[in-house]
């Protein structure tokens, strides 16, 4: 009998979602303005497409093909791969704190952090979320994995570039300075 990779790699995406959860219960400051729901759904939509995409199985013939036969090998890197992108998720998080929302959102109070995993990445949940994609992706070997990550980074990125504008009407200088100094989505490169 064969391990189960991909079974190991999906727990790990529910404890993710339990941990945020678990953090969306607790207290945060207060709203001082929010994207338009315009906005946070059609990123959501995208959002939903790639994780669709990237966890549900044998729904789309075309999609299915193998980019990667699966084999131990592949499976644990896949799980590597995963384990890293929610341990990095979970750690920005953590960072985050109060200034944490599901939405973008400006706080009240809004810090710019930059420490932990902000020296790596300006936005590393999202990197977490997209290492953890694809880690799947690498588990299952199929096409329809690698899509679904290209369409969360595409959801992401197009989050972030969100983010990033209330991060400047708020910051200005400083923020234009990590701009500088740091990525945004994979380190060193992009």
């Amino acid at each position: 009998m064969r391990f189960d990779y991909y079974k190991l790699a999906i727990d790990l995406w529910y404890l993710l979602g339990a941990i945020w959860l678990l953090g969306m219960l607790t207290a945060t400051k207060t709203t001082a303005r929010r994207q338009s729901a315009g906005s946070r759904i059609s990123q959501s939509a995208l959002t939903l497409l790639g994780l669709y995409l990237v966890f549900i199985r044998n729904h789309i013939a075309w999609m299915n093909p193998q980019f990667l036969t699966p084999s131990d090998a592949t499976g644990v890197l896949g799980l590597a791969i995963t384990l890293l992108g929610v341990a990095f998720a979970v750690w920005a998080r953590v960072t985050l704190g109060k200034n944490w929302s599901g939405t973008v959102t400006l706080k009240q109070d809004h810090t710019l952090v930059r420490r932990g995993p902000y020296r790596i990445v300006r936005h590393p949940i999202y990197t977490g979320f997209l290492l953890a994609a694809l880690g799947v992706a690498v588990i299952t070997g199929e096409v329809r994995g690698l899509v679904g990550a290209a369409i969360l980074f595409v959801a992401f990125r197009v989050k972030s570039l969100t983010e990033e504008s209330f991060m400047l009407a708020n910051f200005g200088e400083q923020y234009v300075e990590y701009k500088r100094e740091v990525k945004a989505l994979i380190p060193w490169v992009f």
